[in-house]
């Protein structure tokens, strides 16, 4: 953890990246992370994602949860190649991309995302000149990030203009959610973090969940939290689930997909810096593996 730390601070503090994060364009990219396992983030993203398509945006998630990768099984996905096959130069990005409702994209990261670690001169071009081609079709890049604070983890989290947290009202959650928060303030990551309180029995437990975050935040971190909004517990999401479709399509009047849709709205009214755009953000990702 202290190589990891040292790490961290060294990327904050480089002229280089600072350089790179002001030479982005309209795209937004949002790294969508948990304290732990087990609170539906990936569900979130996909239906996040979703929302977002339907309101004419251009959308594409990468799958970068190497221990659960499965945004392809939230929609019936089958993907017969990832990002580790670019890598490689044995197949293009535009073979691996798969599309769902509402032309959403969906890029498979599986193993090709420890690879990054290791890329050479030449395999770091080929990725960005990929991800170049995309950047001018895509209006938001939504990562769906592991949960916890790993290597992996937080360089996502760190090359993102963005950042959401999502997490559910039981203490273990809580206190997990504000563990990741911890670390992002601590090591200047990010001045801002988004909550997404999944599973409430209703609002009000949604902002109390937020209020004690927010609490301890303001009083010991140098991070400002904010409430995006919640997901309110509804079987139409387990039903979605088993039938591998998202909610947000499966079931459009259902409580969650209220939620949901609202937060898309949210996210699109907010008024964001200039990102870092494509090259900077594969260029900061890739200086915070190695």
């Amino acid at each position: 953890m202290h190589d990891q730390a040292y790490r961290l601070r060294e990327i904050t503090n480089s002229k280089i990246i600072k350089k790179a994060d002001n030479q982005g364009n309209g795209l937004r990219i949002l790294a969508v992370t948990s304290g732990k396992g087990g609170v539906g983030k990936t569900n979130v993203v996909v239906n996040l994602a979703l929302s977002l398509a339907k309101t004419g945006k251009r959308v594409m998630i990468l799958d970068a949860d190497l221990g659960l990768a499965n945004i392809d099984v939230l929609m019936g996905l089958v993907p017969k190649f990832t990002l580790y096959d670019v890598l490689r130069g044995e197949k293009l990005l535009d073979d691996i991309i798969l599309t769902g409702p509402y032309d959403l994209k969906v890029l498979p990261g599986g193993s090709g995302i420890q690879e990054l670690a290791n890329l050479d001169y030449y395999q770091r071009e080929r990725l960005i000149s990929a991800l170049r081609t995309f950047e001018s079709d895509v209006d938001f890049l939504i990562i769906d990030t592991g949960a916890g604070i790993s290597r992996n983890v937080l360089a996502f989290i760190s090359a993102a203009d963005e950042v959401c947290v999502v997490l559910t009202p039981e203490p273990t959650s809580i206190t997990d959610a504000y563990g990741l928060i911890k670390i992002l303030s601590k090591f200047k990551l990010h001045d801002e973090v988004s909550l997404i309180v999944n599973m409430v029995a209703h609002s009000t437990e949604a902002s109390q969940t937020v209020n004690k975050i927010q609490t301890v935040a303001n009083k010991f971190l140098q991070i400002k939290v904010k409430q995006l909004g919640y997901i309110s517990q509804d079987l139409s999401v387990g039903k979605a689930v088993r039938k591998q479709q998202p909610f947000a399509q499966l079931y459009p009047k259902a409580k969650a997909t209220n939620d949901i849709n609202q937060i898309a709205q949210k996210i699109m009214g907010y008024r964001v810096n200039q990102g870092k755009g494509m090259d900077g953000f594969v260029n900061r990702l890739m200086r915070l593996f190695n």
